[in-house]
């Protein structure tokens, strides 16, 4: 593979179909508040379900196929298990999810007010 064509952001890319399995495995409420969760650091299954309001167990599987999408990291501290974002790509994916969504409310959404985080303050 040639090195130009490792980040290539065309048409074309040789990566547009593993976009599209990352856009499938976000597709999932329950998933983008989980990632939303875990923006700011690390957090335990149990502290997770608090979050978004699920069981424990219904957050484990999310995780888990979080986890084998690579979009987050598992660490055991004895028997606990905190999770945390893979990279900062989930996080942005994410966040601009959510700012496209105000968009498809208001011709003025809450991000361009600075009521809200900006896409940049999220970078």
């Amino acid at each position: 593979m040639h090195a130009d064509k490792q980040c290539s952001l065309t048409s074309d890319s040789e990566y547009v179909e593993l976009a599209v399995e990352v856009f499938s495995m976000l597709a999932d409420a329950t998933r983008v508040r989980i990632v939303l969760a875990l923006r700011d650091g690390e957090l335990s299954v149990n502290h997770l379900a608090d979050i978004v309001n699920k069981s424990p167990a219904a957050v484990s599987q999310h995780l888990a196929k979080l986890r084998l999408a690579r979009i987050v990291l598992a660490r055991h501290e004895g028997t606990k298990v905190f999770y945390r974002l893979a990279n900062e790509h989930a996080r942005q994916l994410v966040a601009d999810a959510i700012f496209q969504a105000q968009h498809s409310l208001s011709s003025n959404p809450a991000h361009h007010r600075g009521d809200h985080p900006t896409p940049e303050d999220v970078r």
